[in-house]
């Protein structure tokens, strides 16, 4: 295992971690809150870049008092502080409501038109396979393998960072090329002493990694390297799409850490 993440706070930049307990709702205090915009009663995403993108400002840091969040000059938000931020009014909440939904700027307007443009969007319910009560686009766990990361950031000079794809494990794939957990899907990931996983499906990819993410700058490559490298179809039906990464569910759960071995059954 390379590395652990978890975003406390949904959109907004999360932290790295060196070990995590895996439970039946994903990586413990990982989307553990939302904002809802008051005024459509949707969860705040940055998949609409133009009303929600500021959100990639502020970071999201668990502490044994509960969740801090920070701009990007240090001083810790709350309501009114975000409100003021992202311009329009939001709410926190750890419960999503019934039926919760976000909207999904259509990728492509967003690559054409600018991250500024008012460009058509889809409206989504939250975690049709996750656990009930959790905040999770699809699925409670997300991986990517360090193959993917090479492989997308190939004109770069270097792996395109991790923390573009918001991913909550980066799986170590020495010698291997392209996207190989393409083939995961369908089958068993072991994590250490017991976790295991059930990987789902690719991860079709949005538009929030070309965004800028805290110091990382903007960069459409990001997506356009998906799109160009791996159109794959995440689930019956959809068609191809760019894609990075796999969603997961968890089988059994435990600890993890940073450099655990990981295997494929």
């Amino acid at each position: 295992m390379r590395s652990l993440h978890r975003h406390p706070l949904k959109s907004a930049l999360g932290e790295e971690i060196a070990r995590a307990r895996i439970t039946g709702r994903g990586i413990e205090g990982d989307r553990v809150r939302a904002l809802l915009d008051t005024a459509t009663g949707r969860v705040v995403s940055a998949k609409n870049p133009r009303l929600w993108r500021a959100l990639l400002t502020v970071t999201a840091r668990t502490t044994p008092y509960g969740i801090r969040l920070l701009a990007a000059d240090g001083r810790e938000l709350d309501e009114a502080g975000l409100t003021a931020l992202l311009g329009r009014e939001v709410r926190a909440v750890d419960v999503p409501p019934p039926g919760a939904e976000l909207e999904r700027s259509v990728p492509e307007e967003v690559l054409d038109r600018g991250a500024d443009a008012d460009v058509p969007a889809t409206v989504h319910t939250l975690g049709s396979a996750a656990p009930p009560g959790t905040f999770f686009d699809f699925a409670p766990v997300h991986l990517v393998s360090t193959a993917a990361l090479a492989a997308l950031g190939g004109g770069t000079g270097g792996p395109v960072a991790a923390a573009r794809y918001r991913p909550n494990l980066v799986v170590e794939t020495p010698g291997e090329r392209g996207f190989p957990e393409n083939a995961w899907v369908g089958r068993e990931l072991r994590i250490g002493a017991g976790v295991r996983l059930e990987v789902l499906a690719a991860t079709p990819r949005c538009a929030v990694p070309t965004l800028a993410h805290g110091v990382l700058p903007r960069d459409p490559e990001a997506l356009r390297a998906a799109a160009r490298l791996n159109r794959v179809e995440p689930l019956p039906g959809t068609g191809p799409m760019p894609c990075a990464g796999v969603y997961a569910r968890v089988l059994a759960g435990g600890t993890v850490r940073r450099g655990d071995a990981v295997s494929l059954r």
